[in-house]
């Protein structure tokens, strides 16, 4: 229970990080671990289908379209 309480407040903190982080690469790294730890607690609760879904495609391909999407485009900084 102590572990599930850990994750949950992880995930609170990094979903928070990613809503401050003015750097978007950052920001997508946060909701991929946001993604990621909901993968996990949703085989936690006996849900392994669900999880390898959101880790696969939450955490996975919409992190790796992010990435890519960010690279192409002209940024503020440059």
């Amino acid at each position: 229970m102590i572990f599930v309480f850990l994750l949950v407040l992880l995930m609170l903190i990094a979903a928070i990080a990613a809503s401050i982080f003015k750097d978007l690469i950052s920001a997508v790294i946060a909701a991929a671990l946001v993604s990621l730890i909901a993968a996990i607690l949703f085989y936690l609760l006996q849900a392994p289908d669900v999880a390898m879904a959101e880790a696969a495609i939450g955490a996975a391909l919409v992190t790796v379209v992010f990435i890519i999407a960010i690279r192409r485009t002209k940024r503020f900084e440059e």
